[in-house]
């Protein structure tokens, strides 16, 4: 059985895979740059060319030394002084490469965020505008989040720091070889002999890069896809136990992930070990014709070095650029397809500004033969010369089965799709004629699925209008009847309601939705099932606002429960996507065989049991509105949470399971996760120690060949110059094998822990209580945006960072042991510079710390907010938010962007100090070399062994502080990833302890029971509630929205613990239970219900641990009443719902989950408003199947319409936190001024 993803992406997986290989012209980065970003590129240009010369300067100068002190060497003092003069000419150029790497540096990260910044809101600002036919076929909320949080990060580093770097490092290269041409052109051909095999193995190295680079990204936006629909439906899958299974579809993910990430290991460390293989021999080759040069042409040592040392720089130089070209290719592949969203201009532009804007409209609405099919499935026709008018001012109901194509009619009329054939005329005007963000403001949406944004209730009740003041938006809450419930509550207007409204009852949401479509003031108001989550009371009111509301005004009205829509102006009966029956509800009653009268007779049939009320009367609104929210909102949330406007305490943030300020890390920690790898780091590590003592081994070979060269007996410089050329033969031999073990080693170990890390904390996150997910932080968004980057960071520092670390400290201590026993005296004055580097690349790290830690947050806040928005969208376009949104986004990128550009200038002050000391370094090793030499304390040979291993160390601590803003990303991110994993779930899912009873009855007692919601601690639900339900009973618990009916469901299912009292089940207390094994005996059906993306059969098998057979999901989907629409679709059970069930309509999703809980076979069953969303119909099929599995079942059922319990062993009314009555139908409803009578007088009236 597969989980949420199961075949998630199965349709898409080809397309990914094709869009992978695809790469954006590396120019193309730069498309989206401003003046300014011109200007600083143009700077960090220029000091990366700079910066890059003083290299192949630094050489000559040095080629200039060696002669002062090999030519001198008979004559100390004027040796001493022809050295001093050379060595000031360090320090010049020591000084202008400071100022140019500070250039390169700092403007080149600074540039790089401007525009990585800027291509994000682009994305979001593309995604927002694009119809909703896109998220229907091509993307998903979790593939938009991983493509802004990780994708970005690569096209960051490949337009920033890192083209600095390889500018810098291709000068060098260039001018390194066109001075080696200058000072000997023989020498220098004989060397570049070689070049040719370096692009070859180049050229190959980028392809197969950048290939698995793509293939990575695919996994890893899989995997994102995966946490975002796990996270945001955490309710479902904590009811269905179903945590194994989605950390089983994250682990296949990741594995796709792994298998990409150590090729790409592989692939780079052969590409280095040829690359030096190739290098050592051409130096072999220069070494024994060089010497022949001296010899026979009369070159002179110094000039020799200075090519050799010169076309090492510029050989090394190119291998340093490769890693950068793979950034480069990684970035090119990441921007593909966030390019092609940016550039893709949708059929319905809700940005586009052209169109008809009519100076006033009056509201006539006709669809004139129009054909329709989603573009999800072009094969299932919904339209088919579709005819429908709708008189200015009028009300016109659209009724019939679930899947009839009603709602289709609203999404049409908003434009969210546009017809294949026909016209949809307003006012005589084609609405494709219309400006649409103009047309959209016309008009006011009531959806069935009301999604409240993370915001406060002032906040989301003035989405509905651009600049609305406070006294409008307190009307619109009386109008909605949403003011009572408001000013209830300690923070009233400014009261968070949590993501997807997730801290209010479906009521309230419904309520606050409404006020959000009245304060509008729209021409058109359409309505899909508006009242229907409203309890009695509230719905006479609401019904009563609605109807003064829609006075002169043109209304479309969607509506299952018939008795709403008997006033309207024209009822229009839809089947199978044309409307069959026409006219007024006493016009329509006058045809007893009419499709109209035998969906009434339907409902009276479903109903009949209600004594001495009217079936009509009682027949109020359906609750299908909330129900069908589930799709986008189950469990009660969608993925995206902002916190603007919210303010929380420490005190808070401690309470809901998570410090404020996370702790640091122990490097050791990260270490011990990567202990299975111990015997894969240790042989990386040791051809690491290797691959750092080839360099420093390489400066020893030089410097003795040195004094071969000035030796004037000829035959002495020929057979010791063979020798040291045969050792260079040796160097390269080991190169080509330490290398790759060297580079794939410690890739295979990095991408272990980065899968682990991820695997490890995905587990955690799933395990933890559902009252942690309610938190701001911890929103679906904000978790996949940390899973990515945080691991990523790691990843790099166990990957490339320690290998380089490892590398680059066995270069320092082979490089000192060389250094002082050469020249002790020498070596302790060079030793007396290393602090001064240290305190450098300190001061760097400590500054950098904060930053990036406080960038990350801020970050993260940008994720919540553009996952609420992608994941609302449909509600984001009907109210016009797009450009709300997207600057909501905007601001939240600002804090993160200045941080980084604070962090550029400290990289660059940082390099330009480090690189002033190192030429600084050199000018005071020479210096001082010839001031020995003078004193008779040493030869000038053990000079060069000094400063070629110093070199090569300085080198490896340049590096090493180049991985300075890495280091600080690593610590930030370690902190968080140990925050989540130390965190301990209060109600732990995956705990093996507590009790199985053998034989479950399954008697329910609840004693006593105080709760508050832990994010609302404040506002208490239950204060004393006691009830009991006998085994195999049914309680039906009633009351007003908000009263805390459904908070007994998720106490039941333990998502929260109650704050007093005990719940018992069989007379044990269920926190004695063992949680996994209580959870499968309760099946549950919520108010809104969640499917994973995936096929119907996964859905409903979703249901059952193990093996489920065709035969089980068949017999479900019959039960349920799902099975004859699943047939009739072209692929049947293999239908892909589409994310959130999408494709289907919102009593096809409704069926598909009761079909889901019926396989499970539970012994308790609890059913919130289960049959809600279908037709009169499907609902009296479905009731009576429910009817039939609840026999011998205990089952508690949650209800606003009393015709759905009049037969419940036993009726709770819930008010105040407590139950005020209970007994049997027949009993309360004679019982004179009770609440349940009142309740029964009030559906009356309704």
């Amino acid at each position: 059985m597969k989980g949420p993803d199961a075949t998630a992406r199965g349709g898409q997986s080809e397309h990914h895979d094709d869009a992978s290989k695809q790469l954006v012209p590396f120019y193309k980065l730069f498309a989206f740059a401003d003046r300014l970003d011109y200007l600083l590129m143009f700077l960090g240009t220029v000091g990366a060319i700079g910066n890059g010369l003083a290299m192949p300067f630094m050489t000559l100068i040095l080629g200039q030394v060696t002669n002062a002190f090999g030519n001198n060497f008979g004559d100390p003092g004027k040796l001493f002084d022809a050295v001093s003069q050379v060595a000031v000419r360090f320090l010049y150029l020591g000084a202008g490469a400071a100022v140019l790497s500070f250039c390169e540096v700092a403007f080149w990260i600074c540039t790089g965020e401007r525009q990585a910044t800027r291509i994000r809101s682009l994305y979001l600002q593309a995604t927002l505008r694009q119809d909703v036919s896109f998220f229907d076929k091509e993307t998903n909320t979790g593939e938009v989040i991983e493509r802004m949080s990780g994708d970005t990060v690569l096209i960051q580093d490949a337009i920033g720091e890192k083209v600095g770097r390889f500018l810098r490092f291709v000068t060098t290269f260039v001018g390194g070889f066109a001075l080696a041409f200058i000072k000997g052109w023989k020498l220098t051909l004989v060397m570049m002999s070689t070049l040719p095999l370096l692009v070859a193995a180049g050229a190959t190295l980028a392809i197969l890069v950048s290939k698995m680079a793509g293939r990575g990204q695919v996994a890893y936006a899989r995997a994102g896809n995966i946490v975002e629909q796990v996270v945001s439906g955490i309710r479902t899958v904590a009811s269905f136990t179903g945590e194994i299974k989605a950390v089983e579809d994250y682990n296949s993910a990741l594995k796709d992930a792994y298998n990409a990430t150590i090729f790409q290991g592989l692939v780079s460390g052969l590409g280095m070990g040829f690359a030096l293989f190739t290098f050592f021999n051409s130096y072999a080759l220069a070494l024994w014709y060089g010497s022949r040069l001296i010899i026979n042409e009369g070159y002179s040592g110094g000039t020799v070095l200075n090519i050799i040392i010169v076309v090492l720089l510029g050989a090394m130089s190119l291998g340093q650029a490769s890693p950068c070209i793979g950034a480069f290719a990684a970035g090119r592949a990441a921007a593909y397809k966030m390019f092609q969203v940016i550039n893709r201009t949708p059929q319905i532009d809700s940005f586009d500004t052209s169109g008809i804007t009519p100076g006033t409209l009056k509201g006539d609405i006709e669809f004139q033969d129009v054909d329709f099919a989603y573009p999800a499935r072009p094969e299932v026709q919904i339209f088919k010369k579709f005819c429908l008018k709708v008189p200015a001012g009028t009300t016109a109901a659209l009724v019939g089965e679930s899947g009839s194509g009603k709602s289709t009619v609203i999404s049409l009329l908003e434009r969210f799709y546009d017809p294949s054939g026909g016209q949809i005329l307003l006012d005589g005007y084609d609405v494709r004629a219309l400006q649409i963000q103009w047309l959209r403001r016309q008009i006011g949406l009531v959806s069935q699925e009301p999604v409240l944004f993370g915001a406060s209730i002032r906040t989301n009740i003035a989405y509905g209008k651009d600049g609305a003041t406070n006294e409008e938006i307190l009307l619109a809450a009386q109008l909605s009847n949403a003011s009572k419930f408001i000013n209830k509550m300690p923070e009233g207007f400014d009261t968070q309601v949590g993501e997807q409204g997730t801290q209010l009852s479906g009521g309230q949401k419904q309520r606050i939705a409404i006020a959000r479509a009245i304060i509008k003031n729209p021409r058109v108001l359409l309505l899909d099932e508006a009242t229907s989550a409203l309890d009695a009371e509230s719905e006479h009111v609401v019904q009563e606002a609605l109807d003064r509301f829609m006075v002169d005004r043109t209304t479309v009205v969607v509506a299952h429960r018939l008795s709403t829509v008997k006033n309207a102006s024209l009822i229009s009966v839809v089947q199978d996507g044309a409307i069959i029956e026409s006219g007024t509800h006493v016009e329509l009653l006058k045809n007893p065989d009419g499709a109209y009268s035998q969906l009434i007779r339907l409902q009276e049939v479903h109903e009949e049991s209600a004594p001495a009320v009217d079936p009509d009367q009682v027949a109020a609104p359906n609750e299908r509105a909330l129900s069908r929210s589930g799709s986008k909102n189950s469990s009660g949330r969608w993925s995206g949470r902002w916190s603007f406007g919210s303010r929380r305490s420490r005190t808070e943030d401690v309470e809901a399971g998570r410090d404020a300020d996370p702790k640091d890390v122990s490097i050791f920690r990260v270490a011990a996760l990567n202990r299975p790898e111990l015997p894969i780091l240790i042989f990386g590590s040791v051809a690491a120690v290797a691959h750092g003592i080839i360099f420093p081994a390489y400066s020893l070979l030089l410097s003795s060949m040195l004094a071969t060269f000035f030796e004037l007996d000829k035959h002495k410089v020929r057979t010791e110059s063979n020798f040291w050329a045969l050792m260079f033969v040796v160097m390269a031999a080991g190169s080509i094998v330490v290398c790759p073990s060297n580079l794939f080693s410690f890739s295979i170990a990095g991408s272990r822990l980065v899968n682990r890390i991820r695997q490890i904390t995905f587990s955690n996150i799933i395990r933890q209580e559902v009252s942690w997910f309610d938190t701001p932080e911890n929103s679906s968004g904000a978790i996949g945006a940390r899973l990515s980057s945080d691991a990523a960071s790691v990843r790099g520092m166990v990957g490339d960072s320690l290998s380089l670390a490892v590398q680059n400290g066995s270069t320092v201590v082979a490089g000192l042991v060389i250094a002082f026993t050469a020249d002790w005296q020498l070596a302790l004055l060079v030793l007396a510079m290393v602090p001064v580097l240290s305190i450098v690349g300190l001061l760097q790290v400590r500054l950098m710390t904060g930053f990036s830690a406080d960038a990350k947050t801020t970050y993260q806040e940008a994720s919540r907010i553009a996952t609420s928005a992608v994941s609302n969208i449909r509600t984001v376009a009907s109210f016009c938010a797009e450009k709300k949104m997207l600057e909501l986004y905007k601001q939240s990128c600002k804090k993160p962007l200045a941080n980084t550009v604070r962090i550029g200038y400290i990289s660059g002050a940082g390099l330009a100090i480090s690189t002033l000391v190192q030429f600084g370094s050199q000018a005071l090793i020479f210096w001082y070399g010839a001031r020995l030499v003078r004193q008779g304390k040493t030869e000038f040979k053990n000079v060069f062994k000094v400063f070629f291993a110093i070199i090569f160390t300085a080198l490896s601590v340049s590096q090493t502080l180049g991985l300075a803003p890495d280091l600080s990303k690593v610590k930030a991110s370690v902190a968080s990833i140990f925050a989540t994993i130390d965190k301990k779930s209060k109600i732990d899912a995956a705990d093996p302890s507590g009790r199985e009873l053998e034989d479950l009855k399954g008697h329910i007692d609840f004693r006593h029971v105080s709760f508050r919601y832990p994010t609302r601690s404040h506002v208490p639900i239950f204060h004393d509630l006691s009830f009991s339900v006998r085994a195999g009973k049914t309680l039906a618990l009633v009351g007003e929205s908000g009263c805390g009916k459904s908070t007994v469901i998720y106490l039941l299912e333990r998502f929260y613990d109650p704050d007093g009292g005990h719940i018992l089940v069989d007379g044990v207390d269920i926190r004695k239970l063992q949680l996994r094994w209580l959870r499968q005996q309760i099946g549950l059906v919520s108010q809104e219900p969640i499917l994973f993306t995936g096929t119907i059969r996964s859905n409903i098998s979703y249901g059952k641990d193990g093996t489920v057979t065709d035969e089980e999901v068949v017999n479900a989907a019959v039960a349920s009443n799902a099975h004859e629409f699943i047939t009739s679709l072209p692929d049947g059970y293999s239908t892909q719902v589409g994310e959130r069930g999408i494709q289907l309509s919102g009593g096809q999703k409704q069926r598909i989950a009761i079909a889901r809980a019926i396989i499970k076979q539970p012994k308790i069953l609890l059913l919130d408003e289960a049959t809600s969303a279908l037709d009169a119909e499907s609902e009296h099929v479905v009731q009576a199947a429910l009817d039939r599995i609840m026999v011998d079942r205990t089952t508690i059922v949650v209800a606003h319409r009393l015709t759905t319990i009049v037969n419940a062993d036993m009726i709770a009314v819930v008010k105040n936190g407590s139950i005020v009555e209970k007994g049997k139908h027949s009993d309360l409803v004679h019982v004179e001024g009770g609440a349940y009578a009142s309740l029964v007088k009030l559906h009356a009236a309704a």
